[in-house]
């Protein structure tokens, strides 16, 4: 793992990110977009993680702090680099961002039918809350 490189994202990986996402993430969000990644750099410059090997983005995380609680998104690995410890490397950078914030516990949002992601959060200490569920509605139609 010497050869992966952890930092944030600025605005000059937006649209590498997007085109990461495309590739190796699962699902997709209404915030897939320039403006959303824009944004999420502007207000919190060090949430989004990127790994890289050899110059090319590996697997991301949003590793966000509201102030009040830790949340996880976007957890990808590129297909190619699989099982190799960088789902686990990314998860680690983020906990210590959040450990440095003042968090005392994470969340992650993970969708409920990709079960491989559910054996990798597993892997790592977490599990699902089953008392709670998301509920959502979008501020544009």
């Amino acid at each position: 793992m010497s050869d992966i490189h952890i930092r944030c994202a600025g605005l000059s990986d937006i649209e590498r990110v997007l085109e990461f996402w495309r590739e190796a993430a699962e699902g997709t969000s209404v915030s897939d977009d320039h403006d959303g990644v824009a944004r999420l750099v502007g207000t919190d410059p060090e949430a989004l993680l990127l790994a890289e090997r050899d110059g090319l983005i590996a697997g991301s995380v949003i590793a966000g702090f509201d102030g009040w609680r830790c949340h996880l998104y976007r957890l990808a690995v590129h297909p190619a680099h699989r099982r190799q410890g960088i789902g686990t490397a990314l998860l680690a950078a983020a906990e210590e961002r959040f450990a440095r914030l003042g968090g005392r516990r994470m969340d992650a949002m993970v969708l409920q039918d990709n079960v491989r992601a559910h054996a990798a959060w597993q892997a790592t200490g977490y599990r699902p809350q089953e008392e709670w569920r998301r509920w959502v509605k979008p501020l544009a139609g």
